[in-house]
Formats: C-alpha cells, sequence, structure tokens
C-alpha cells in the first residue's frame, strides 16, 4: 500500500477498508510514514468524515498499536472518565478522588492540552515533583497501593494515538468526531477501563460547538465502547461559559483542592457529581442516580476523597506541602484586573477566546513541543447572569509580565457580551447517552 493512495481514496470520499487503516496507523506508529502524509490524511479525514466502521476500525488499530493493559490480576475492576475537552475543565481532579475513595479503582491514561482545551496532565504538573510519565509497572504498582493514578499516555499504550493527537493540535485537525472518538477510545481501551465515563462538552468552549455534535460524538463513542465490551456512558454538558472560575494549569488545581476541600465553584461540584454517579452506575455499586450521588457528597464532604487525592499526589512523587497550602503552587508575577467597561449583566462570554488567550499567555501550545508555563491564566470575576458595575474587575489575567497581559487583554474583554436586561445561566448537563 502506498500512502498517497489512500489519502486521495479519502479526500475523494471513499470509505477505507480495515485493512487500509490497519496499515496506515501501523506505519505512522512504526515511523514509516511522515507527519506531513498523516497532516493530509487527518486533514482530508476532517473534510470527508469516516462512517462508523471506519471509526471502530482507527479506534482498535490505535489501542492495538501498542500494549493492552489487563488489570484485572489487581483489580477485578477498573473505572475512568473522560472529557472531551473544554475551557477551565478539572472534573478529573474531583471525580477520580471520589469514586476511588469508595473502592473503584481508577488507572486513567490522559493528555496534554489540545488546541485551546488545557489537559488534566500539565494541570497535574503543575504540582512540583509530580511525575506523569509512568511506565506500565509503575502505573499498576500505583493502582495496587492507592486505586488511583493519573498518567500521561506511555510510548507503549496506543503510541499512534499519542504521534496523532500531538500532530492534530497543530495541523488545525482537532475538530472531527470520528478522529475525537477514536483518540479518546483508543487510550480507554487500552489503558484496560472497564466502566468509562464520558463527558461530551458542548458550546463555544469546547471543540463541539452545538449540542447535535456533541450527541452525534457521544453516540459514537459510547458504540464503540459497547463492541468493544466496556459499559460506557455519557454526560452532555454545556461549555457555553467556562466550568469554574480559573483558567490556567495551577490556577485550576487550586480551585479543585477547594473544592476537594469543601469549598470550589457550585458548577465544577455539580458536574463532577453527575459524572461520577454515572461510574457508580455503571460499575453497579448502586441502581439508582440519587443514591449514587448520595454516596459521593458523602465521600466529598467526609475529606474521603481528599485524602485520596492526596495519596495519588504523593505516590506519583509530588509535593504535598505544595497542596496542602495550595497559594505556594506556581504564581505568575503579573496580576492585571480587567475593568468592566459598561454597567450591565454578562449575557454571553466566549470560551474559545478565553482558552485561546490563556494559550498565548504560555498556558497552551502552539507546537507540539511547546513548554508550558503553569502559572499563567485568568480568573474570572463575573459569569453569565451576574451584573457587574462599571469599572470593577470582570477577571484577572495571571501572565509572565505587563506586555504579555496588555496584548490579551483586547481579546478577553471581546470575549463577553453585556446588556441591561438579566438572563438565566445556561444548563449545565443537557442529557445523559447510555
Amino acid at each position: 500500500m502506498r500512502a498517497v493512495d489512500l489519502i486521495a481514496k479519502k479526500r475523494d470520499g471513499h470509505a477505507l477498508s480495515s485493512d487500509e487503516i490497519g496499515w496506515l496507523i501501523a506505519a505512522y506508529a512504526a515511523d514509516e510514514l511522515p507527519d506531513y502524509q498523516m497532516s493530509a490524511w487527518a486533514m482530508a479525514v476532517v473534510l470527508r468524515g469516516m462512517d462508523d466502521r471506519e471509526t471502530a476500525d482507527l479506534t482498535l488499530a490505535m489501542a492495538r498499536s501498542g500494549d493492552m493493559l489487563d488489570l484485572h490480576d489487581i483489580a477485578p475492576i477498573t473505572v475512568d472518565k473522560h472529557s472531551t475537552g473544554g475551557v477551565g475543565d478539572k472534573t478529573t481532579l474531583l471525580v477520580a478522588p471520589m469514586v476511588a475513595a469508595l473502592g473503584l479503582p481508577v488507572a486513567k491514561m490522559s493528555g496534554r492540552g489540545l488546541g485551546f482545551s488545557g489537559g488534566t496532565v500539565d494541570k497535574l504538573e503543575s504540582i512540583p515533583g509530580l511525575r506523569t510519565a509512568l511506565d506500565a509497572a509503575e502505573f499498576r504498582q500505583i493502582v495496587r497501593d492507592v486505586g488511583l493514578v493519573v498518567a500521561a499516555q506511555s510510548g507503549e499504550l496506543a503510541p499512534a494515538d499519542k504521534k496523532l493527537y500531538a500532530l492534530r493540535d497543530v495541523t488545525a485537525t482537532v475538530e472531527s468526531i470520528p478522529l475525537i472518538a477514536a483518540s479518546v477510545m483508543s487510550k480507554k481501551l487500552a489503558a484496560g477501563a472497564d466502566c468509562i465515563v464520558l463527558d461530551v462538552k458542548y458550546g463555544s468552549g469546547a471543540f463541539m460547538h452545538t449540542l447535535a455534535d456533541a450527541r452525534l460524538l457521544a453516540q459514537r463513542m459510547v458504540a464503540i465502547g459497547r463492541h468493544a465490551g466496556r459499559r460506557v456512558a455519557a454526560v452532555l454538558s454545556s461549555m457555553q461559559q467556562p466550568l469554574g472560575y480559573n483558567i490556567g494549569n495551577a490556577l485550576e488545581v487550586q480551585e479543585a483542592i477547594g473544592a476537594l476541600r469543601g469549598g470550589g465553584p457550585a458548577d465544577l461540584v455539580e458536574l463532577s457529581l453527575a459524572l461520577g454517579a454515572q461510574l457508580v452506575l455503571l460499575a453497579g455499586k448502586r441502581e439508582h442516580e440519587a443514591d449514587a450521588r448520595a454516596l459521593l457528597t458523602n465521600v466529598l464532604d467526609s475529606g474521603l476523597a481528599w485524602a485520596k487525592f492526596r495519596q495519588m499526589v504523593a505516590a506519583q512523587g509530588g509535593d504535598l506541602a505544595f497542596i496542602d497550602a495550595p497559594e505556594r503552587l506556581p504564581s505568575a508575577p503579573i496580576t492585571h484586573d480587567l475593568p468592566v467597561p459598561r454597567a450591565g449583566y454578562v449575557v454571553a462570554i466566549d470560551g474559545m477566546a478565553l482558552g485561546l488567550s490563556v494559550n498565548e499567555l504560555g498556558g497552551g501550545r502552539a507546537r507540539k513541543d511547546d513548554k508550558i508555563d503553569p502559572a499563567v491564566g485568568l480568573v474570572l470575576r463575573a459569569k453569565v447572569g451576574d451584573r457587574v458595575e462599571a469599572g470593577a474587575p470582570l477577571l484577572t489575567i495571571h501572565a509572565a509580565n505587563a506586555a504579555a497581559a496588555e496584548r490579551v487583554a483586547p481579546r478577553l474583554a471581546a470575549a463577553y457580551t453585556l446588556a441591561a436586561a438579566p438572563v438565566s445561566p445556561p444548563p449545565l448537563i443537557e442529557e445523559i447517552v447510555s
């Protein structure tokens, strides 16, 4: 086979066979296919799409490009949660320790920042000393000892997806339902999770801008999981405004710690409970959603989830002094308040504009090998439905220097829509696909 022929075939709108997809992914994983050809093929997929069979074949090919982790010798059941990405989304930092505290081991392979959305691995690495690059033996040991591990995708697990994931970020090929579905599910299948909850987001701060597209993505991923013999559910959640108030790696860790210790924004806690409840139901610990939520609320309120998070941080080498006193986490040398231009009500926030601004501050990547500044980001002072007064802070920019803060200020000001009349905040959760 020749890559150029498969690129042309997909460019012309034809479906690739299982063998063709398998060859393409194996060749790319083996470094026999250059980035420029894989980029061309990915762009053809963005423009032409893939059918359900192609998407399932792509998922399995990427999962099988490396090791397939089987944890049943140390945990009879493992659970996992994945988000399709959103601005300010730090739910993994709550959901994972909550369900692990219930005795449901979480063995999570997580991604780095992609596009305008931050990655859980980048957030965790803002904790000094914490390692996310774990080999299979370390990964298994922490699952056995702690019941909770969040690691970067290793070179042995779905290596083809790891390469393609980074390539998509810098070639404008992120927004494709088949590529997103295959990327998410290949990692989940390779990591061996039995029960998987998917947080599929839509809105201006998500890769899926419409509820219809989010629903289609959720249905595809649930179908892939079921085909592979896993128990899967998807929660369709709104990203019509950022989740919580903090955007940026260390800032989001601080906010998550606040929620684990009994505070935190209501929307972050609510979505985390909804996602965790689906895992409790999938694992068979409870039969009704209300009972599952009550169980999770108890581990959150009692401090058991916080204790489990501390165990995970310690097991992965993190310095507990920085999470016990989260104000010690990396902080930007410059903070700048963006003033409200006129009195009124916040009626819309462009989450993508906020995410791109954090990237420009250094909190995300323009190229796949870029280094991230964990300290930079934004702290929102008002969200949709809030009344704001002229001159009051709309948000606070955390930047490496004053020039960087000044560069992003116009985009951030334009991201807010103000009006004289109030509006209701958008719904947080639309539906559950199972």
